[in-house]
């Protein structure tokens, strides 16, 4: 018999449901400060091989860190990843227990690597960069409302997008400080925007949600952030490839840097151009050049030598 033990925690706001395989009695605990303590007194003595929580926004983080910091094994994975097992295996019906039980099963049966707890830096740089993407995102919200709002809404929409702007700025001048009082992140903020088409805001980006950059191969690094291309193909039937999955906010801000490049970065441009003369249409050669992109920075990562078109 293994002795291996595998667990599944469901994370909502208000509890936290946990299932184990081998079977055993599901529990439930509060998702407070008592509950967290109760939870890493019943795992820890248990060893388990692997603890998976889904990623859900932002309250699997104190869970995650707290059993990171008891020393137990914990990986976060993709909810899509999940239903997609869920699925496979017939399971259809979803209740919070129902979930922990998939995820238990998910853990045995495809054993996700467990990361690290980042540290403290890195918790805050992520943080500011997360608070940027929703300032951005309320901020094109509330632009695009403003020329339909009515005249009696209108001031109020127009001061609340001035106060987005400002504080909106205010969060770019803190991400800087961050990165300028780390001489790593200073570093690799400095070599990662030596390639024309990268600014600040993909950098940090860049730090914040692909620690593994410089790290990896290519091809690796490709899957992670979801532009490498996949196979759709049976029998007969040869579809066109096409990427999914990976991490959407990384490759939103890669897509944004690449449509700068294309224009900019000598490499990247001419690249771009000889898949378009080529006929390729126009989404593909622009995914072929995140991917190229992507490589480039991989290889400064890696090297430590900022860009120049020689070594591109």
């Amino acid at each position: 018999m293994s002795s291996a033990l595998y667990v599944g925690i469901d994370v909502a706001k208000a509890h936290l449901d946990l299932a184990l395989r081998p079977a055993a009695a599901p529990q439930r605990f509060p998702h407070d400060e008592a509950g967290l303590s109760a939870l890493v007194q019943y795992l820890h003595p248990r060893q388990p091989t692997l603890v998976v929580l889904e990623a859900t926004g932002g309250y699997e983080a104190d869970v995650a860190a707290a059993l990171a910091v008891a020393g137990v094994p914990v990986a976060v994975v993709n909810p899509r990843q999940v239903r997609d097992f869920a699925r496979a295996t017939g399971r259809l019906a979803k209740t919070d227990a129902l979930d922990a039980v998939v995820l238990a099963q998910f853990a045995e049966a495809v054993r996700p690597p467990a990361r690290p707890l980042p540290d403290a830096a890195h918790q805050a740089l992520t943080a500011l960069v997360r608070r940027r993407q929703q300032l951005v995102e309320m901020l094109t919200a509330e632009r695009n409302r403003l020329p339909l709002a009515p005249p009696t809404i209108r001031a109020d929409v127009q001061a609340h997008i001035h106060f987005l702007e400002q504080r909106l700025k205010q969060t770019d001048r803190d991400l800087k400080q961050v990165l300028r009082a780390s001489p790593i992140w200073r570093t690799a903020d400095q070599l990662l925007q030596s390639v024309p088409g990268i600014g600040p805001a993909t950098t940090a980006m860049l730090l914040a949600w692909l620690p593994e950059l410089g790290q990896v191969s290519h091809r690796a690094l490709a899957a992670l952030v979801g532009v490498a291309p996949l196979n759709l193909d049976s029998g007969t039937r040869s579809a066109p490839r096409s990427i999914w999955g990976g991490r959407a906010a990384v490759r939103g801000a890669l897509y944004m840097a690449t449509l700068v490049a294309t224009r900019w970065n000598p490499v990247i441009k001419a690249f771009y151009g000889r898949l378009r003369d080529a006929g390729k249409p126009p989404k593909v050669a622009l995914v072929a050049a995140m991917r190229k992109l992507l490589t480039i920075l991989n290889a400064i990562m890696r090297s430590k030598q900022p860009w120049t078109v020689e070594n591109a």
